[in-house]
Parts: C-alpha cells; structure tokens; sequence
C-alpha cells in the first residue's frame, strides 16, 4: 500500500473508540450533565470487553461486556452527579481513579498479570475493501453510524427535543411534566454504552490486546473532540477523525525511518496527538458556546 493509504487506514483504525467516547460526552453535556469520567470508562469497557472476548472465545460477546460496563459506569456517574449531588466534575475525577485503581487490581486478581492482557483477543469480523486491505467493519460502521444515528435522535425526535431542552432549559422541561433526573440519568447511562463501547473497540479492533495503560489518555483527546465539535455528533466525529489523524501521522512519521523522523526527537512525535488537541482547544474553546445548563445540577426549589 501507498504511504497515503496506510494513513487513511490507520486513521479509521485509530477514530472509531474516540470518535464513540466522544459521542458519549455529547450525549452527557447536552442534557447538562458534565461526564469527565470518559477515560475511565473507557478503561471499564477495554477492560471488560477484552476479558470477556478471551473467557467466551467472541469478539460479538467482548463487544457487548464492554458496552454493559461502560453503561454500568455511566449510571455509576449518573447517580453520583445527579442523586447524589455531587460536584460533577469532582463526580468524574472519582470514577477515573477509581477504573484506575480498580482494573489494575482485576488484572491482578483474575489473571494474574500486572502488565496487561497478552493473549490474542478474537478479531472483529472484517471486510476486504480492495485497495484499503483489511479493516475492522464493524468499528468503522460503528463511528460512522451512530453519531449520525444521534444526530438524527436529537434534531429530529420528541425525546431528542427534550433531551436537548433539559440541557439549556430544565425549568421548562420540568414544568412540562417530564422528570429532569431522570432524563439525564438516562443520557448519562446512555454516555457510558457508547464511551464503553469505544474502549472495547481498543483491545478487540485496534491492537489485539489489552494494556494496563490503555486507553492512555484518549478518554480525554474524546472530551477535547466534544468541544471542538461544539457539542454536536457529528461535529465530534470530525474533530475525533482530525485527532486520529495526528495519532496516525505520528506513527507513520516515526516509523518511517525518514530524515524528519532522524531530525525530531521521538517523543515529540509521541505528544504530537496531545498537543494539536491543545492546539485546538486554545484556537476554538472560546468560540464554542456549551448547553446553557451544562455542569448545573437540577434543584426544583430553585427560582
């Protein structure tokens, strides 16, 4: 293969789990909810999905671990932020740590490896797409699909109406008799399948494997997708495809063994995902307006 199509293979390799998480934050933030927990639930669904992809010998079983776990985090998170009361943010940080903490004790306890799981995990099933060779089908479809799936949900359907509303307008949902708990304990939920579901794809369709580093602060490039995409599926899928191409060109750079590659110190390389997601944030986090009640908790006795 070309250079040029090694790079648009390994960016639809490398989009589909942040593009997901990041649809997850979008689903979270437009119903007011602030979901900083995204890499540990990324961490929850890698975690689980390889664990069960290896324990059932199916990527289809893995897949579905992962995506249940992640949804188990969410409504984790959800109960905390909203039940609770928490501080959403504090809320987030606790759930990080907490996968953190708690994976690497699953590894430990249940495998008895500490650096990660190395057998072969089953591959998703792929298709030959000519000239592109072979790709991960169902991680691809996935990206593309289900943001535009949300898009359409939240534009175009009563729920999706009112799933936006409870994020600018709660007071007005609330006075319509819908119960704004539990609308953003759903949208929190629903965040955590589809950030779960991108942490699954990691081990079962991009690498093969589970790492104890993974997802290695993709988690967080997915909450820079959601406000370079301003809150929107669709834009989020782009920003996670720009970013996946900074994670692609840095591996095609270093790994070409060309003069730049000799000239540029490799960790550069490595940071260079990280720094155009700064890069970004900085040039466009002031022009993105969030949902007007994104991050404010719900107190009906409020005026």
């Amino acid at each position: 293969m070309s250079e040029l199509t090694t790079l648009v293979v390994s960016i639809l390799a490398f989009a589909p789990p942040v593009a997901l998480a990041a649809l997850g934050g979008v689903l979270s933030e437009r119903a007011g909810v602030v979901n900083l927990g995204l890499e540990g639930i990324m961490r929850f669904g890698a975690f689980f999905g390889a664990w069960a992809a290896l324990a059932s010998q199916s990527a289809w079983v893995g897949l579905s671990a992962g995506a249940l776990a992640g949804g188990a985090a969410g409504a984790l998170l959800a109960a905390l932020a909203i039940f609770a009361e928490a501080d959403q943010i504090v809320a987030g940080v606790a759930l990080n740590l907490l996968a953190l903490g708690l994976v690497t004790f699953l590894l430990e306890w249940a495998l008895g490896a500490a650096g990660g799981i190395t057998d072969p995990v089953p591959a998703l099933p792929s298709l030959s797409l000519g000239g592109l060779g072979r790709l991960p089908w169902v991680a691809a479809a996935a990206m593309l699909l289900l943001p535009a799936l949300a898009s359409l949900l939240l534009a175009k359907t009563p729920l999706g109406l009112r799933w936006r509303a409870v994020g600018e307008n709660p007071r007005a949902v609330a006075a319509a008799g819908v119960s704004v708990r539990g609308l953003r304990f759903f949208a929190v939920t629903a965040s955590g399948v589809a950030a779960g579901l991108g942490g699954a794809l990691l081990p079962l369709a991009v690498l093969g494997r589970f790492e104890d580093r993974m997802p290695a602060g993709q988690g967080f490039i997915a909450l820079a997708a959601v406000v370079f995409g301003k809150w929107s599926p669709l834009g989020a899928l782009g920003a996670a495809v720009f970013f996946a191409g900074a994670e692609a060109l840095q591996i095609e750079i270093s790994s070409s063994g060309g003069a730049l590659a000799a000239l540029v110190p490799r960790g550069l390389f490595l940071a260079l995902p990280y720094l155009l997601t700064l890069l970004a944030l900085a040039g466009f986090v002031g022009r993105a307006v969030p949902p007007a009640a994104d991050g404010v908790p719900w107190d009906p006795e409020a005026r």
